[in-house]
C-alpha cells in the first residue's frame, strides 16, 4: 500500500473531502444549531407538563440556546470547539434546575462527543497514526 491511503484518494486528504475542516465545522455548527432549536421548542412542553418551570429556568434555557448559536459561529477558531463542549456541560448542569434539561444535556452531550470523534477522524493526517 502506498502513502496515499486508499486507491483514488490523494495524499493529504484521507477522508476524501475537498475541505475536511469546513465539513467538520459544518457538522459542529449544525449540531449546535439543532440543539438551540430543541431548547427553544422545549420551553412550552416543559412549562405545560413539567411543573416548576420558573422564569429563571426559562432564562437559563434561552441563554443556553443563544450560547449554542454564538458558539456555532465561533467554530472557526480552535477554542470554539472547547466552547461547544462547555455549552454541553452547562446544559447538563442545568439539569439541576429541571430534570428534562439534564436529559437533554445527556442526549446532546453524547451527540457532541460523536461530533468530536467524527471531527478527529475527518481531520486525521495520513502521516500521523
Amino acid at each position: 500500500m502506498s502513502d496515499r491511503g486508499e486507491p483514488g484518494q490523494p495524499a493529504g486528504r484521507p477522508s476524501g473531502l475537498r475541505n475536511p475542516v469546513a465539513a467538520a465545522r459544518g457538522l459542529g455548527a449544525a449540531t449546535l444549531g439543532l440543539e438551540a432549536l430543541v431548547l427553544l421548542l422545549a420551553i412550552q412542553p416543559l412549562r405545560v407538563l413539567g411543573g416548576g418551570l420558573t422564569g429563571p429556568t426559562i432564562a437559563v434555557v434561552v441563554s443556553l440556546a443563544v450560547a449554542a448559536i454564538v458558539t456555532a459561529g465561533l467554530l472557526r477558531r480552535p477554542w470554539g470547539w472547547h466552547a461547544g463542549t462547555a455549552v454541553q456541560g452547562l446544559l447538563l448542569l442545568a439539569g439541576l434546575l429541571h430534570l428534562s434539561l439534564g436529559a437533554l444535556g445527556l442526549i446532546f452531550g453524547g451527540v457532541w462527543l460523536y461530533v468530536l470523534h467524527i471531527r478527529r477522524v475527518i481531520l486525521r493526517r495520513p502521516d500521523v497514526p
